[in-house]
């Protein structure tokens, strides 16, 4: 098993669509064998999901997410547990051990965008990496 993690100086990362780095952790019978720190290059939300899958990732672990980028992991087949905070191999090892508490309704919804537009066909955020199509 894959666990992926938006990762910061050692923390969840709290914007899945930002996150310059993950930490990817290796499982096998219940405990972590291996993990790493890896960089997104600076992909936008939607790239981010695609670079879970060449990864690996079988679950993501995370602060806040938009709702496209919840339907994207959906549909890769990557479970979401969201809502969590703190220290980011806390958490791994708390999924591990089923006692990861995390909230399945956590939702990012600070895209505040005109009302006659929505990001469907542009990198709307550019200026902080841009998310690639998928916002909402």
């Amino acid at each position: 098993m894959k666990i992926a993690i938006p990762y910061e100086n050692g923390q969840v990362f709290q914007h899945f669509g930002h996150s310059a780095q993950f930490k990817l952790y290796t499982a096998e019978e219940g405990r972590i064998t291996g993990a790493e720190v890896v960089s997104t290059d600076g992909q936008g939300h939607g790239a981010l999901v695609g670079f879970l899958v060449r990864s690996g990732v079988n679950v993501l672990l995370c602060g806040g997410i938009g709702g496209g980028a919840q339907m994207a992991l959906a549909q890769a087949g990557i479970r979401l547990c969201g809502g969590i905070t703190g220290n980011a191999d806390s958490a791994a090892a708390a999924y591990l051990a089923g006692t990861l508490v995390f909230d399945p309704n956590a939702r990012c919804t600070h895209h505040d965008h005109e009302e006659s537009h929505s990001c469907g066909a542009h990198a709307c955020h550019a200026d902080k990496g841009g998310c690639t199509g998928s916002c909402h």
